[in-house]
């Protein structure tokens, strides 16, 4: 487990060194002619617009940068882990930016499980999945006071069924926006 965050770690760090080292240099000055007074018919052009991370849906939901589409909110893991896929790291970086944009902002991250395992278990496992994300979103900007967690085990199922494809859909953590 430790290996596999550190590696997670890693490769956003690089990610970001690469992204970092992409700057280009800004042309050489011209010397001065006498042509610097003549007005210039092409305006220069305007600074990248930089995505919001402060518009929320009526419930304090986020959405996507320049979108009207919600950021997911839910997370799904595998039997009996709490690793989060490479897929979901890159949302919760969005999560990250969104509350360190926004420090009024709080949220819940929810920790749930199947119903396999003793109630004991499942509240342990929806903790570590929870505690999970939790520090995956501190190491990625927000901070301790904006985030808090609880394990609800196997409480709170989405799906009620009793087959795996209802299992994989309560192996879950929730970031729930207040």
């Amino acid at each position: 487990m430790k290996t596999q965050w550190f590696r997670t770690v890693m490769c956003l760090g690089l990610a970001s060194l690469i992204l970092a080292g992409c700057n280009s240099t800004p042309p050489a000055a011209l010397p001065p002619s006498s042509d610097d007074n003549i007005e210039r018919e092409t305006p220069p052009p305007a600074p990248a617009a930089q995505p919001e991370y402060g518009t929320f849906d009526s419930s304090g939901n986020p959405y996507i940068p320049g979108t009207n589409q919600l950021l997911a909110r839910t997370f799904y893991f595998g039997y009996d882990q709490a690793n989060l896929s490479q897929n979901d790291l890159a949302i919760l970086e969005m999560h990250a930016r969104v509350l360190a944009e926004n420090p009024a902002r709080r949220i819940l991250i929810q920790g749930h499980c199947d119903e396999r395992g003793t109630r004991e278990y499942n509240l342990a496992l929806g903790e570590r999945r929870s505690d999970t994300v939790r520090r995956f979103l501190l190491s990625a900007g927000a901070t301790g006071a904006q985030v808090e967690t609880v394990s609800y085990g196997e409480e709170r199922p989405e799906d009620p069924g009793h087959n795996e494809a209802s299992w994989s859909r309560n192996r879950r953590a929730i970031v729930a926006y207040r």
